[in-house]
């Protein structure tokens, strides 16, 4: 995975990827904002042309409707219209309402004979019922035909108080339930405040007569919903509001869905076109590349100076790549004839080095124990240094002060003083066997734990104090060879140093704090 994605030709691929990506979502973008507010106009100019449907549904028998409304207003309380019914259930409803008609006045016709106030009150009964369903049923379908949220034939009303405004359902697309005698019926005559400043455009299609521009916009636990409303006239006469309402929420997860489907086209053509382009980038140009580098390959690993001739053999063309190649094929050359150059001068230098380094060794060489001396340890601490401004230092400082030293050269001689340095420097030697140990004093060592040792340091102290505890007691030995030490330590905090030397300085703090428990504090 790690070849595949440092190529240049998947490096590519990922740039053209996130083109794609980045220009299918704007351009997703782009045309739902775009179609949106199409489809919006077209569906405001759609709920337009339902409400003059429904319109022309409601006059086109001249003053039945205007019947209907003069007995259904007053009578809502004792209308029953059954909650359930169908294109039959109309037929017989209708039927019902002749045949009474016809009993009642044989050989008359409504309208022309007999005016519908000269009817009687169950005929008028009859009448309205048929009529209801039959105008209920042309409201139901025009809503579903037409995929809107709701349409209602409304009959605005101001109440007594002269302020309250509200409006009463006569057709309602929603129909709410009531049982009467165990049978279940449409409430009627449903009577709601509709306050003018949320139902502007209502309002003011019915105090104007006319269909206002814009509509009512409703959001509420029903969803988004357009209102539009048309004045209903018969013989002159204003009867009230045709309403028709379109769910915003479907109109928006349509275009949505349509969006998807142009986005998803746009992106099987993009892919293609990007992967023509990809093969074409790949063999006009990466493979070419790629032959470059694995010739520069070869030539690195076997250092054949005839590989240059091979790369000019396929150095073809004016491109960029090509004349690349020839600089390469040049340079190849160039380097073969430096190369005996560079074989002596290495030499040379190697010589110089082996020389330095011997030098070196003594300089930072302790001449009595042969460990690594303070110089040593100053370069130590200056590459550390480095490491914690990197921020990548783990390590801790281990601070082991001889106890008696000054006694014992005193006492005994500095040869004596010089064999229990060399016993001491041996324990710490041995106990801190994985870490560099440097004497930087007379009496005084300094281990650096890294790694291994570093985890184990609490466990290294102790054997540290258990040796020196065990060698102070052992009477066999010399006074001089039962050495005392006293040993603290330090780790790095990141928080808290900034240098070796901060380290440096707690370690030995401690070492003195350990030299005080073991009461042998330096005269």
């Amino acid at each position: 995975m790690g070849k595949r994605s440092d190529s240049l030709l998947f490096k590519f691929g990922v740039i053209f990827a996130v083109f794609t990506v980045v220009t299918i979502g704007m351009s997703g973008i782009a045309m739902y904002f775009t179609h949106m507010a199409s489809y919006k106009a077209e569906r405001e100019k759609s709920v337009k042309q339902v409400a003059s449907y429904l319109e022309k549904v409601l006059t086109v028998d001249g003053n039945d409707f205007a019947y209907w409304q003069e007995y259904f207003y007053p009578n809502t309380q004792k209308l029953l219209v059954p909650y359930t019914f169908d294109e039959t259930s109309i037929r017989l409803a209708r039927k019902k309402y002749e045949q009474l008609f016809a009993q009642k006045y044989p050989g008359k016709m409504m309208g022309i004979d007999i005016s519908f106030n000269e009817l009687s009150d169950d005929v008028k009964y009859a009448y309205t019922v048929y009529k209801h369903e039959y105008y209920l049923e042309k409201f139901e379908q025009a809503r579903e035909r037409f995929n809107l949220a709701y349409v209602e034939y409304v009959i605005p009303e101001v109440l007594e108080d002269g302020e309250t405004l509200s409006v009463m359902y006569a057709l309602d697309s929603m129909r709410e339930e009531r049982t009467v005698d165990g049978k279940k019926y449409i409430e009627l005559g449903i009577t709601v405040e509709h306050k003018k400043e949320e139902h502007p455009h209502e309002w003011e299609s019915w105090t104007t007569g006319r269909t206002p521009a814009g509509f009512d916009v409703f959001d509420n636990e029903y969803g988004k919903d357009y209102a539009c409303y048309l004045p209903l006239y018969i013989n002159g006469q204003k009867l009230g509001l045709i309403g028709v309402e379109a769910d915003i929420l479907k109109v928006n997860k349509r275009i949505l869905i349509e969006t998807v489907k142009l986005m998803f086209c746009i992106t099987l053509i993009l892919i293609f076109a990007v992967s023509l382009m990809l093969v074409f980038i790949y063999k006009r140009y990466i493979e070419k590349l790629y032959n470059l580098k694995e010739s520069v390959k070869r030539y690195s690993q076997g250092k054949n100076a005839e590989i240059a001739s091979d790369i000019e053999k396929e150095a073809t063309g004016q491109d960029e790549i090509s004349v690349l190649a020839l600089q390469v094929s040049s340079m190849i050359f160039e380097l073969e004839n430096y190369m005996r150059n560079l074989l002596e001068t290495a030499k040379e230098l190697r010589d110089t080095q082996q020389r330095a380094d011997a030098m070196n060794e003594l300089a930072i060489k302790d001449a009595l124990t042969g460990i690594r001396n303070k110089t040593a340890y100053d370069n130590e601490a200056h590459q550390i240094d480095w490491n914690i401004a990197e921020g990548n230092a783990e390590f801790a400082i281990v601070m082991v002060d001889m106890n008696f030293l000054k006694r014992i050269n005193d006492t005994y001689g500095h040869e004596q003083g010089n064999i229990a340095i060399k016993r001491t420097c041996y324990i710490v030697c041995h106990v801190f066997k994985h870490s560099p140990v440097f004497r930087v004093g007379g009496d005084e060592f300094v281990v650096i734990l890294k790694n291994e040792d570093y985890k184990i340091r609490d466990a290294l102290i102790k054997e540290f104090k258990d040796q020196i505890a065990e060698i102070s007691k052992n009477k066999d030995l010399k006074i001089w060879e039962r050495v005392s030490a006293a040993i603290g330590i330090a780790v790095f905090d990141a928080d808290i140093d900034t240098s070796v030397d901060n380290v440096f300085r707690r370690a030995d703090k401690a070492m003195y704090q350990n030299k005080k428990e073991m009461k042998a504090v330096r005269d």
